[in-house]
């Protein structure tokens, strides 16, 4: 039975000296503590079952469609070597998003408000910029890849497809009106869909073990070979999701803990055991769908099938299984669905907290679907499947320009005493922590660098 739910409390104080005293709104104020769960003394199960949602809710922006072209890229053209790269970039996201939990559990406040109280209202304002592009490139990437899946299932035209996409704004509001459970269930649901669809494709697929034992090992040649290097930073890019850092900060804050050191103590080692548990979900996802690519593609000489559509229609000739396109179409369809349904929420979590403005959720919503559907409908109906491909790639390489503006600020709250206290990171964590967003930095920049001039 999911916990039952009390009424959310008032806004946590602002106590912390490192915070300017700024007057906000809870995050998502409609949910916030709406979820109750068990006191310390209870069950170690109990306890986690309370706390389990909000990981696959974040781990939804590591599988979403934006992943796939990067990680068929990667198998058909290299095989199994770059499943390392998605290991390491899903070992990245397991530390931002324990950090991202973290800040939102200590200070009462998720990364767009800490923002807003920290920096200066210009830089507040580019960073709330930036942010919005980067949800809508991410909504565009959903509305892609749904409008792909539809179009791979039932022969919709891309055009429809896309139209059709705009409806998920009144589902998602459907669903939220009855409580946040709700929409943590449907998330769980469709990310076991996508699981087992790609077990699926493993098990028909019948890859090399052996060499996907080797290719999680990391190899020199990844860095070496100037292509595989290419291909490796869009993995990483389009794996690590700065709207997911926004979402985990906030979505932390509808359990209704104690607000105690050790009721935040508890609360973030469940929250960190639910996140950490959900990305290795996303991971093998991830790594199925380079896998399904090396051992349908690669192993029989198609090295150059990087676009979804293609995949899906050799992916039955190539493996002799009718089914194998059926349950990829699905698996697509359901990570875009999925995908909406954070993204939106996400939408909602940046405007509030960087402005702290409350817009009814219906026009937030849709202003955010209108701005990725409008470009999205123009190239499909000018440039048919090849420009929505590109489209998607486009769209992930905004995503990279704008992580670092969202890593950054997150690793030097929670590594500051004024604002986190006791919480604050411990040096080794702190060191890591900047060594990853320093990794993250660099590569990203270089991919933004042979996109548009290598």
């Amino acid at each position: 039975m999911p916990p039952a739910v009390t009424q959310a409390p008032a806004s946590p104080p602002a106590a912390e000296s490192g915070w300017r005293q700024a007057r906000h709104a809870p995050s998502l104020s409609e949910v916030h503590a709406s979820i109750k769960v068990p006191a310390a003394s209870a069950s170690f199960w109990r306890k986690l079952m309370a706390f389990w949602g909000p990981g696959l809710m974040v781990a939804v922006g590591y599988m979403d469609p934006g992943n796939w072209a990067t990680d068929i890229a990667g198998g058909a053209r290299y095989g199994y070597t770059l499943l390392s790269v998605v290991l390491i970039s899903n070992l990245f996201a397991m530390l931002l998003q324990h950090l991202a939990a973290k800040l939102g559990i200590v200070t009462g406040r998720d990364l767009a408000q800490a923002c807003r109280d920290h920096f200066s209202k210009p830089v507040a304002m580019m960073l709330w910029v930036l942010c919005e592009i980067a949800i809508a490139a991410c909504d565009l990437a959903e509305v892609i890849g749904s409008a792909i899946a539809l179009n791979l299932l039932f022969g919709l035209p891309l055009p429809w497809g896309v139209s059709l996409t705009i409806l998920d704004v009144f589902v998602v509001l459907l669903f939220q009106s009855r409580g946040f459970r709700v929409i943590e269930s449907i998330v769980a649901g469709l990310t076991v869909v996508i699981f087992g669809c790609f077990l699926y494709e493993i098990i028909v697929s019948h890859p090399d073990y052996f060499g996907i034992l080797q290719g999680l090992v990391p190899q020199p040649q990844v860095v070496t070979n100037p292509g595989m290097l290419y291909i490796a930073i869009g993995i990483l890019g389009a794996t690590v999701m700065p709207h997911n850092l926004y979402l985990h900060s906030s979505i932390v804050q509808t359990r209704a803990i104690e607000q105690t050191e050790s009721g935040k103590r508890m609360a973030i080692k469940f929250a960190t055991i639910d996140s950490t548990v959900a990305l290795f979900l996303a991971f093998f996802v991830n790594a199925a769908i380079l896998v399904t690519a090396a051992a349908a593609f690669h192993r029989n000489g198609l090295f150059h099938v990087a676009d979804i559509g293609d995949a899906h229609k050799l992916l039955a000739p190539v493996l002799g299984a009718g089914a194998a396109s059926a349950f990829f179409a699905i698996a697509l369809l359901a990570s875009g669905q999925n995908s909406t349904l954070t993204g939106t929420l996400a939408g909602q979590i940046v405007m509030e907290g960087f402005l702290n403005l409350k817009l009814k959720p219906w026009l937030r919503r849709l202003i955010t679907r209108a701005i990725a559907v409008v470009p999205a409908l123009i190239v499909a109906i000018i440039y048919g499947e090849k420009g929505t491909s590109d489209l998607l790639v486009l769209s992930q390489v905004i995503l990279s320009l704008q992580l670092s503006f969202a890593v950054v600020p997150l690793v030097l709250f929670t590594g500051d005493r004024a604002k986190m206290g006791v919480f604050t990171n411990r040096p080794v964590v702190q060191a890591l922590a900047w060594l990853v967003s320093g990794i993250i930095i660099v590569l990203n920049a270089y991919l933004l660098y042979k996109t548009f001039f290598g």
